[in-house]
């Protein structure tokens, strides 16, 4: 009997418009919109490229030009030079083909905007000032030393050791792709709320027609709530597939993890909504309408709607992501992504099997030996 009514619990699920509509077709557009939005942005703002520079020189200045050889040379060099003569210099500054305009004659700098690339080439510029202002003091009273003090000049001094903190996918955007996934996991919710709301006679004819049914009313909600939990573990298997092969989102080598972690939160969306559909005896319109502001408002916590709210939380009221269902989902890929070891990974999962625990036991309570004057 369990098999059979786990049977056609999915059969149901699947067979529901609104279902595949916001499980399904919702999450493809929403994630579509995000990779147009922010799809990129990690890489031009934050990465390092290099720098596209003019110089426009009339005097041969070998020390100049020998300096200009070294950061313009090997894989990743500091500037691209484009040489020419000032017309043409100002000409792809004012198209932004360059990012500034160096005049090796009197070392100064022509740019058309702040940013990142201007202050670097600024840097540059004060910096070869300087080295060559200490070479030039050094020759003039110390002759004898201006060897050592060149060599001294030119080595790469180090004080300390570039350590990354992590291997993985350091894009801060990446977070609105957990949020989404989150998202689709707790809109199981809406599954778990028609189960209690389909085994309450007061509640819908389908919930009078299964109080009369000779079925075990544990046995029937069990299959129907492990059938829920299975159709939304495949809507979150193919959000987290579309996301990572589709729009390219980097979850690096722990995919597997990654669906793991998603169909664990969506029997945590399941087992929530059943419990809310559980409490009182509140239309069904009514509980639809809790349930779908409980979850906008866990996956506005968790920073789907504004990306720095969930580290303000985690100052000023950290308990907070710690009980919200969407945080502890998202923050689920976030340790897989960032950190080596699976501590924090196993802490959230503990977490998520907690939470669909004490849900489903909150419902059962409530819903258990519940009995109607008539029907």
């Amino acid at each position: 009997m369990f098999l059979h009514c786990l049977k056609y619990d999915i059969l149901t699920c699947w067979r529901n418009k609104m279902f595949l509509i916001w499980l399904v077709l919702f999450p493809i557009i929403l994630g579509a919109f995000f990779k147009i939005v922010f799809g990129g942005i990690y890489e031009k703002e934050t990465l390092f490229h290099t720098v596209p520079v003019a110089i426009v020189q009339t005097a041969e200045d070998p020390v100049f030009d020998e300096v200009i050889d070294g950061v313009t040379s090997g894989d990743e060099p500091l500037f691209a030079v484009t040489e020419c003569d000032e017309d043409k210099a100002l000409s792809l500054l004012k198209d932004a083909e360059v990012s500034g305009i160096i005049y090796a004659d009197d070392l100064t700098l022509t740019v058309s905007a702040d940013g990142i690339e201007q202050t670097i080439i600024k840097s540059f510029l004060e910096q070869y000032k300087v080295r060559t202002a200490v070479i030039t003091e050094i020759a003039a009273a110390h002759p004898e030393q201006i060897g050592t003090v060149i060599t001294q000049l030119s080595a790469d001094i180090q004080s300390n050791e570039s350590i990354p903190l992590t291997e993985g996918n350091m894009d801060t955007y990446v977070q609105y792709f957990y949020n989404l996934i989150a998202m689709v996991a707790l809109f199981g919710s809406m599954t778990g709320l028609h189960i209690s709301i389909q085994n309450q006679a007061n509640l819908s004819q389908i919930g009078a027609k299964n109080n009369c049914a000779p079925v075990n009313k544990l046995i029937s909600t069990l299959a129907s709530l492990c059938g829920s939990c299975i159709a939304q573990g495949i809507c979150v298997i193919l959000s987290v597939s579309y996301v990572a092969f589709i729009l390219r989102v980097d979850f690096a080598d722990r995919l597997p993890f990654v669906y793991l972690s998603g169909i664990l939160g969506g029997c945590v969306g399941v087992s929530m909504g059943f419990f809310v559909g559980s409490v009182g005896k509140l239309s069904e319109g009514v509980k639809t309408a809790i349930i779908m502001s409980c979850t906008m408002l866990c996956c506005f916590l968790s920073g789907l709607m504004a990306g720095n709210i969930k580290a303000d939380l985690a100052v000023s009221m950290p308990w907070v992501n710690k009980i919200n269902p969407a945080a502890v989902i998202s923050d689920s890929f976030y340790c897989l992504n960032v950190y080596e070891d699976f501590s924090m990974y196993i802490e959230k999962m503990i977490t998520m099997l907690i939470l669909t625990a004490a849900f489903t036991l909150g419902g059962f309570l409530l819903t258990r030996r519940r009995k109607y004057a008539s029907l």
